[in-house]
This record gives structure tokens, C-alpha cells and sequence, in this order.
């Protein structure tokens, strides 16, 4: 079968190979038949090295299909389902999950180091224990979620990650209020979702901030009431909060540099809510004055900081009902053979999403 290789860590382009085999299927896993996936930019970080993974490995976390095969002691799931992927399933029985803090079970990562792909004689990894750029992939039953018959694959797949993501950030973890001020920086497909979630949530104003001037013309059409540059945050501040600070700043970009760019726009008594996923070795700075005399509340989303499965049934019933748009994420679409073209597009900031069609 055909998947996308990313052979060494720091390589900016994935081999497109024919003979890849998935492998692993047994007692609780499930075979797929991927149809779409999303480029995530935790994809590329990746392949950068930002984010560990061992290699080599099938990159792709954000996924949608069918179910071919079913091993012994699943249920719940039969062949011909159509399912999105959840790369971070909640086992249910592990103190995160009894807390209902699903969103940090370590359960299917503490499987990633089991490959499940196969190249002549060398085994491969699924990013995230997943592998969604590939025709086929082997993975746990819980990552398989079933999805209604009127969510279509492209859709369904930036459910998975994406959309759950940023809509959960600002509805889970940051919980903003109607009628508040907001600012959001980074605006790819995560950072539109929060500004989508914020809107939802009745937020008065929001701010987006990014260097790229087509995303911030994207941010506008979302739910942002204006957008800036980097360098004109400082002066939205001033007009929107009268220089108070904004109630919500929202770091979706992953760097210490962004986080106290967020961190310093918020009012005091504000909340800063991280939603991206930076190095290990980059450190956030905050002086214990400031974080005592402030008290901004900083607050880290995963995966959208709330029950997973539950705020997936909320993404696709916000769909449903207008309140949200989906499919206006997708900017571009690729074959499979065109992957490297999807991550050229993120890179430059040109593609909010690239649905990759397999």
C-alpha cells in the first residue's frame, strides 16, 4: 500500500512509497481504510524534531475512514463503519480518566513505541501511534470513533484533532464568557478554531494576530472582529481594552516567545490559555513579582482540555446547527503523491488546512 515516510529526523520532505505494509492487527485493534486526512502542524514539528517520535515513521494524526477489519474482543465497531481518528483515545480506567480529565490518559501513547507499519525489513512508527498517511493503518479499537452518516471524511478528519483543539481551548479550558475581549495568536487552522470557539462562547471582541496577511483576511471571515500584524498588538490593545489588557490571550503558535507576547497582553485577572505545542528545550520566563502581583491565570489546553469524545459530539452538533464553519478550513487539497506540496503550504502559511485525499 502507498503511505508517506519520513525516513530521519529533520528531513523536510516525506518519501511517497508503494510497498509499505501495516501491521499489528490482533485482539482490540481495528484495521482502516484512511479517506482523508488534515496536515497538522504537530506533523511537521514532528518531523523537526519539536516534538519526540521515534523514527523512522508514517506521519499524520488528524484522520477519517472506514473500518476493514475488527480483531477478537472489540466492540462497538464492525467492518464498513465510517470513523475519524482519535489519537489520544481515554482507556477509561486510568486516574485521568476516573477524574474526567480524558484528555491526559497516557494509555495509547504508552503503546506508540509499537510499530505499526512494516518497509521491506525495517519496522516503522505511527506518529502518535497513529499513521494517517497511508492508505491503511493498524490502531487500537479506541482510536477508532464512529462518526454519523452526514459527516463527510475531510470534515470528520479535522474533527479528530484541530477543531477539538482550538474549539475546546476556548470552550473547556479558558470557559470565556459573553460579552468578553479576546486575542488569539497564531491563526492557522487551531487559532481559527479558538477564534470560532470564542465567538460561540458570545465573546464581545477578538483580536487575531498573525504575520500572514491571508490569515488574518481568514480570521475575519471566522468570527475575529479585527486582525493585526505581530507588531500591531500593542495598539489593538490599547483601542480595544482601553489598555486594561484583553480578558482571554490565546498562544496557539507553540514558542516562549508568543507565550509572553499572550502573557503580556492579558489584563490582570485575565486568563492566558497555551495551545501550542513547543520544544522541550524552549522556556517560558515569567518573574514570581509579576505572577504574584497579576494574578493572570495561566492555563495549558491539550486537546481541547475537556472529555475528548464529548467534544467531538459537540463539534459536529455546532456544524450542524451553522454556529460553526468546517469546511471553510479547508483551503487545499492534495492526493496522497502531494503531501510534500501540503507541507510547503503550511510552512508559508498559505493553506489553513490541507485535506490530503488518500
Amino acid at each position: 500500500m502507498r503511505a508517506a515516510v519520513q525516513h530521519e529526523t529533520g528531513r523536510p520532505r516525506l518519501e511517497v512509497r508503494d510497498d509499505v505494509e501495516a501491521v499489528g492487527f490482533g485482539p482490540g485493534k481495528v484495521r482502516l481504510r484512511m479517506r482523508a486526512t488534515g496536515l497538522c502542524h504537530s506533523d511537521l514539528s514532528a518531523m523537526s524534531g519539536v516534538l519526540p517520535q521515534l523514527v523512522p515513521f508514517v506521519p499524520g494524526h488528524e484522520g477519517a475512514g472506514e473500518v476493514v477489519e475488527v480483531g477478537e474482543g472489540v466492540t462497538g465497531l464492525q467492518p464498513g463503519d465510517r470513523v475519524l481518528v482519535c489519537w489520544l483515545p481515554p482507556c477509561g480506567g486510568c486516574p485521568a480518566c476516573k477524574r474526567g480529565q480524558s484528555q491526559l490518559c497516557l494509555a495509547s501513547l504508552m503503546e506508540a513505541g509499537t510499530p505499526n507499519f512494516r518497509l521491506g525489513g525495517s519496522d516503522l512508527f505511527g506518529f502518535a501511534g497513529t499513521g494517517t498517511f497511508a492508505e491503511e493503518a493498524v490502531v487500537g479499537a479506541g482510536c477508532a470513533v464512529p462518526i454519523p452518516d452526514d459527516l463527510p471524511y475531510d470534515i470528520a478528519a479535522l474533527i479528530g484533532c484541530g477543531v477539538t483543539t482550538g474549539l475546546g481551548a476556548a470552550l473547556n479550558t479558558a470557559d470565556v464568557s459573553a460579552g468578553s475581549s479576546v486575542a488569539v495568536i497564531g491563526c492557522g487552522g487551531v487559532g481559527i478554531c479558538a477564534i470560532q470557539g470564542a465567538r460561540a462562547a458570545g465573546a464581545a471582541q477578538i483580536v487575531a494576530v498573525d504575520p500572514v496577511a491571508s490569515r488574518r483576511e481568514a480570521a475575519l471571515r471566522f468570527g475575529a472582529t479585527e486582525a493585526v500584524a505581530p507588531d500591531g498588538l500593542a495598539d489593538a490593545r490599547a483601542r480595544v481594552t482601553g489598555g486594561e489588557g484583553f480578558d482571554y490571550a490565546f498562544e496557539v503558535v507553540g514558542t516562549s516567545a508568543t507565550a509572553r507576547a499572550a502573557y503580556d497582553a492579558t489584563r490582570r485577572g485575565g486568563t492566558l490559555c497555551i495551545v501550542g505545542a513547543g520544544a522541550m528545550d524552549d522556556l517560558f520566563q515569567i518573574n514570581m513579582f509579576e505572577l504574584f502581583f497579576d494574578e493572570k491565570k495561566i492555563l495549558p489546553s491539550l486537546y481541547g482540555g475537556g472529555d475528548i469524545l464529548r467534544s467531538y459530539e459537540r463539534a459536529v452538533a455546532l456544524w450542524r446547527a451553522g454556529r460553526i464553519d468546517l469546511a471553510g478550513l479547508i483551503t487545499h487539497r492534495v492526493p496522497l503523491s502531494g503531501v510534500n506540496d501540503a507541507l510547503e503550504q503550511m510552512r508559508t502559511g498559505e493553506a489553513l488546512r490541507t485535506c490530503i485525499e488518500i
